[in-house]
C-alpha cells in the first residue's frame, strides 16, 4: 500500500480527477495549499505598491492505493497534470502501514477496495 501526494496546479484539478477516476483510483483528499518551488518570484502592483509573491496556489491530491494502482495513478497525474511549464507540481509516494475504514473496521487493502457494500466487520475480527 502506498500514499501519493500530488502538488499540482490549481486549474488542472479537473483533468486530474478525471484521468484518476478512469485509472480506477476513486478516493481522494483535495486540499488547497500554497507553495514554492522552481517558479519565479512575481511582483505585482497593489495600490501603488509593489507586492512580491513568494508563493503561488497550488492544490495537494492524496490518495492511498494498493500496489497495482500505483503506477497507473502516477501515470494518470503526470498526463493530465503536465503543462509543460515550470511549476506543474510534483509527486511523493510514501509506504503506509496501515489504513483502516472508520465506518466498517475494515483495515489494508480491504479498506482501499471501492465501497460496493455495506458491510460491517467489527474492530480486531478477521476477515
Amino acid at each position: 500500500m502506498k500514499l501519493i501526494t500530488a502538488v499540482v496546479r490549481p486549474e488542472r484539478v479537473q483533468q486530474v480527477k478525471e484521468a484518476l477516476f478512469q485509472a480506477g483510483i476513486s478516493g481522494l483528499t483535495l486540499g488547497r495549499v500554497s507553495g514554492h518551488g522552481g517558479e519565479q518570484e512575481l511582483v505585482e502592483h497593489y495600490r501603488g505598491t509593489r507586492v512580491m509573491i513568494e508563493f503561488r496556489d497550488k492544490v495537494e491530491l492524496r490518495m492511498a492505493v494498493s500496489e497495482p494502482f500505483v503506477e497507473p495513478a502516477i501515470a494518470a497525474i503526470c498526463r493530465s497534470a503536465r503543462t509543460g511549464e515550470v511549476g506543474d507540481g510534483k509527486i511523493f509516494v510514501q509506504p503506509l502501514e496501515r489504513v483502516v475504514r472508520i465506518r466498517t473496521g475494515e483495515e489494508d487493502h480491504a479498506a482501499l477496495t471501492p465501497v460496493t457494500e455495506s458491510r460491517a466487520v467489527p474492530l480486531g475480527e478477521v476477515l
